[in-house]
């Protein structure tokens, strides 16, 4: 079992810049995909970023890709989003997710652990 708690969450400036952290309760954490999905207003949740367990892989949404980096410290048992040159789409709420056996990083249905999510609003 993993618990999942993200913080970091905000209001900023269009060209801003926020850091997520989501901090994962077990001893399993290293062992776990992780991701981070977002959710705006009206919409579906999408894929935003993952990282392999070793961090030798990281995966990003087209839309981020250059502006967001994601990071894990194992030690730590905590997954980082830093978001740069934030722009108002990037409105939405972010959650932070964990997966065992995930073979397709951007499908949320093979995360097995979700947190509660953290909002980010990117004003104009």
């Amino acid at each position: 079992q993993v618990q999942l708690v993200e913080s970091g969450g905000g209001l900023a400036q269009a060209g801003g810049s926020l850091r997520l952290s989501c901090a994962a309760s077990g001893r399993t954490f290293s062992r776990y995909v992780m991701g981070w999905f977002r959710q705006a207003p009206g919409k579906e949740r999408e894929f935003v970023a993952a990282i392999s367990w070793s961090s030798s892989s990281t995966y990003y949404a087209d839309s981020v890709k250059g502006r967001f980096t994601i990071s894990r410290d194992n030690a730590k048992t905590t997954v980082y989003l830093q978001m740069n040159s934030l722009r108002p789409e990037d409105t939405a709420v972010y959650y932070c997710a964990a997966g065992h056996r995930v073979v397709r990083v951007t499908r949320s249905d093979e995360y097995d652990y979700w947190g509660q999510g953290t909002q980010v609003a990117v004003s104009s």
